[in-house]
C-alpha cells in the first residue's frame, strides 16, 4: 500500500483529530477502517456489471427458480405471490408459471393435481411487473407451463400485453435474426413462451443430443430433470457441454422432491447448464451455493460462461482437467467476532470453522479448525489452510461457521459464500449469513487471503 492511499484511508476513518494531522491511526480508527466495505473479501468490482453483456443468452448462467409460486412444499403448500416478488429480490431472471384452467374464465396458477392453493394468473404477472427490475436491470425470462384451453390461453395472452405493454418482447428483434439476443438490446425486457408470444425462449422436448444438433432451432430450449441430466453429465459429457453452448438448458428438481429440497446446482454449472432451477424457499447449501455464485457481475442473475463453457473448440471435461493453471489459495482463519448464539442449552459457544471448495470434482474438499471453548465473543484459530484449485473460474468458497454439539451433532451459526475470482487478497472481513439468508452483522471472521496462479 502506497503512503498516499494509507494517507487517504486514515482521513476517512481516524476519529481522532490530532491523530488524523499527524498521520497516524488509533485503534478506533483502525477498528472502523477493518468494519468498513472496503475490508470486505468481496471484491467491490464484482458487486457491480462488469463482464460483457453483448453476448447471446445461451453463453451466461442465469438465475432460475424451479416452481416460483410455491413457498413451501410441493404437494400440499400454499402459493403465494411472495414467491415471486422474493426471487426477484434475490436477483432471479427466470420465473415458473404452471397455468391452468380456472374459474369464470380466469387461468390460474398452481402446482397441478396436487392439493397446493391456486393463484390468479393475472395477480402474479402483476407482481412481476411490479417487482421485475427492482434488483437487476436486465430480461426476465418467464417459463410457462401451459396446461390452459385455448379459450383462456387467450384470456392469458391479453393479461400479459395489458400489464407489460411495450416492455413485452413479442417479435424477433432486428439484430438477432438467427442468434439468441444478448441481455444488453434494451428492448429485450421480458422474454416469454406462450403461443405466438414464442420469440427467444421456446420449449423443446428433449429426445437425445443427437436429435438437438439435427433438428433443433437456436430459440428453443431444453427442460431436464435432475435425474436424467445427471446420468447424461456422466455418460455423454462432450455432448451435454456442446449442447448447452448452442441451446438453453434448463435442469429442475426431480418429482420425487415433494419437500421442496434442493440438489446441488454445482454439477450443472460444470457442464455449462445456463438456468439450473431450484427452490428457492428452501434453505440450505444448494440455495447458498446459488446465492454466492450470483453475487457476482453486481447480482444481476446473468453471469458470463468461461471461455472453454463457450467455446465450439474446447474440449473441456469438468471430470478429467488437462489444461490451465491451477490456482494455490491460501487462507489463514485468524478470529470470529461477536458470532450468534446457539439455540441449544448443551452448546456452550464451543465454536469451529468448515472452508469448503466447491467446483470440478478434483477442486472440491473441505478443511476445518480446531474447536475453540466456550468463546463465541472473539474466538482466535490462528490456522492456515491451502487448497490447489484447477478450475478457479467455476470455483465457490464457502464459510460455515458451527458449535460443537456431542451429542445432538454440530450446529450451524452462520455461512458466507462467493466465488474464488470474487475474493479480495490480504488482511479481509468475512460477514456472515442465516441459514435463511438474512445478515448477522455484526458476527464476522477475519482472515488473511493469498492466492497465486
Amino acid at each position: 500500500m502506497s503512503k498516499a492511499i494509507a494517507f487517504e484511508i486514515i482521513q476517512k476513518y481516524e476519529p481522532i483529530e490530532e491523530v488524523r494531522k499527524a498521520h497516524q491511526m488509533s485503534l478506533e480508527g483502525f477498528t472502523r477502517y477493518m468494519d468498513s466495505r472496503e475490508c470486505l473479501l468481496f471484491k467491490n468490482e464484482c458487486g457491480k456489471v462488469y463482464q460483457d453483456m453483448t453476448h447471446p443468452l445461451n453463453d451466461y448462467f442465469i438465475s432460475s427458480s424451479h416452481n416460483t409460486y410455491l413457498v413451501s412444499d410441493q404437494l400440499l403448500g400454499p402459493s403465494d405471490l411472495w414467491g415471486y416478488v422474493s426471487a426477484l429480490v434475490k436477483g432471479c431472471r427466470c420465473l415458473e408459471i404452471d397455468c391452468w384452467d380456472g374459474a369464470q374464465n380466469e387461468p390460474v396458477v398452481y402446482h397441478g393435481y396436487t392439493l397446493t392453493s391456486k393463484l390468479l394468473f393475472k395477480t402474479v404477472i402483476q407482481a412481476i411487473h411490479k417487482y421485475a427490475f427492482m434488483t437487476s436491470d436486465y430480461p426476465v425470462v418467464l417459463s410457462l407451463e401451459n396446461h390452459c384451453s385455448t379459450a383462456q390461453q387467450e384470456v392469458m395472452a391479453d393479461n400479459l400485453q395489458a400489464t407489460f405493454g411495450e416492455s413485452l418482447l413479442s417479435d424477433m428483434l432486428d439484430d438477432f435474426p438467427d442468434t439468441l439476443p444478448s441481455p444488453e438490446t434494451r428492448k429485450l425486457k421480458i422474454a416469454l413462451a406462450l403461443s405466438d408470444l414464442v420469440i427467444y425462449t421456446k420449449a423443446e422436448k428433449f429426445k437425445s443430443f443427437q436429435h438437438s444438433r439435427l433438428y433443433q432451432q437456436f430459440n428453443e430450449n431444453n427442460s431436464i430433470g435432475e435425474t436424467q441430466a445427471r446420468k447424461l453429465s456422466k455418460l455423454r459429457v462432450h455432448e451435454f457441454i456442446f449442447h448447452t453452448r448452442k441451446f438453453i438448458t434448463r435442469i429442475y428438481p426431480k418429482a420425487t422432491r415433494a419437500d421442496s429440497s434442493n440438489f446441488n446446482p454445482q454439477e450443472f454449472w460444470n457442464i455449462g447448464c445456463q438456468m439450473v432451477a431450484l427452490n428457492f424457499q428452501t434453505p440450505g447449501l444448494p440455495m447458498d451455493l446459488q446465492n454466492g455464485k450470483f453475487l457476482d457481475n453486481g447480482g444481476s442473475g446473468y453471469i458470463l460462461k468461461p471461455h472453454f463453457l463457450r467455446e465450439s473448440k474446447s474440449y473441456f471435461n469438468p471430470s478429467n482437467i488437462k489444461e490451465g493453471m491451477p490456482i494455490t489459495l491460501t487462507i489463514r482463519l485468524i478470529s470470529g467476532i461477536q458470532l450468534p448464539l446457539t439455540h441449544s442449552s448443551s452448546n456452550k459457544g464451543d465454536s469451529l470453522v468448515i472452508i469448503e471448495v466447491f467446483g470440478v470434482p478434483n477442486d472440491q474438499m473441505k478443511q476445518q479448525t480446531r474447536v475453540i471453548k466456550k468463546n463465541a465473543f472473539s474466538p482466535r484459530w490462528n490456522e492456515t489452510f491451502t487448497f490447489i484449485i484447477h478450475v478457479p473460474e467455476l470455483a465457490l468458497i464457502r464459510f460455515v461457521v458451527e458449535s460443537q454439539g456431542l451429542i445432538a451433532g454440530n450446529e450451524f451459526l452462520g455461512q458466507y459464500t462467493l466465488p474464488l475470482l470474487c475474493m479480495n487478497k490480504g488482511y479481509r472481513r468475512i460477514p456472515l449469513f442465516s441459514r435463511m439468508g438474512e445478515s448477522l452483522e455484526p458476527a464476522s471472521l477475519f482472515v488473511y487471503v493469498w492466492y497465486v496462479r
